[in-house]
């Protein structure tokens, strides 16, 4: 359970990075934005590479903070927390041991969006692309569409390299889910 830990991609993750920014780069975005942490900020790089685009970073896009989780696997947390994966995974209020829920995550998340928004004009024209890391991909996504706080859980998890796309309509958006968890043709992620 990585969380916030700065780890760097495997061979196998920057063959899915740039395999999505064929993909991505090819949706003409007007801007890339990071998460500071290497796996988020190097697959963006190769999207930036590819659309001829510097990535801005912001740390507000970090994964969400596991506490006293981060660095352990399943089967540590839940022989030491029994139940409380299955309860963070289905309450979205509530947090691991000294870490962050998915509410504060949105909460943390949310600001970069409505900055990117006044920052580019032309956003309805062409994407803003955020990456980032998919437990904030699923905070932020609930959090604009203004799902009760009760149902995020019904967005799952993402697969690596896997990407969600929000239509915004109006001035202030009414956000609109187009595309969820949606990937380029890559291996696996278990393939070695």
């Amino acid at each position: 359970m990585q969380g916030q830990l700065d780890t760097d991609l495997s061979d196998l993750g920057r063959r899915q990075a740039l395999a999505v920014s064929h993909t991505i780069a090819g949706f003409d975005p007007i801007a890339i934005v990071s998460s500071d942490l290497r796996r988020a900020y190097d697959t963006a790089t190769a999207i930036g590479d590819r659309a001829g685009l510097p990535v801005e970073i912001d740390p507000r896009l970090r994964e969400t903070h596991l506490g006293q989780w981060q660095g352990l696997t399943h089967t540590e947390v839940d022989a030491s927390h029994p139940g409380a994966r299955a309860q963070w995974r289905g309450d979205a209020t509530w947090a691991p041991p000294g870490g962050e829920s998915r509410v504060d995550v949105a909460e943390r998340s949310r600001p970069v969006v409505e900055e990117l928004l006044a920052k580019y004009e032309q956003w309805s024209e062409r994407p803003i692309v955020l990456v980032a890391h998919g437990g904030l991909i699923a905070a932020l996504t609930a959090s604009l569409l203004e799902l009760p706080v009760d149902r995020w859980p019904v967005l799952g998890g993402l697969g690596n390299t896997g990407w969600v796309q929000l239509s915004g309509y109006g001035e202030s958006p009414t956000w609109r889910l187009d595309v969820w968890n949606a990937s380029a043709t890559v291996s696996p992620d278990d393939a070695l």
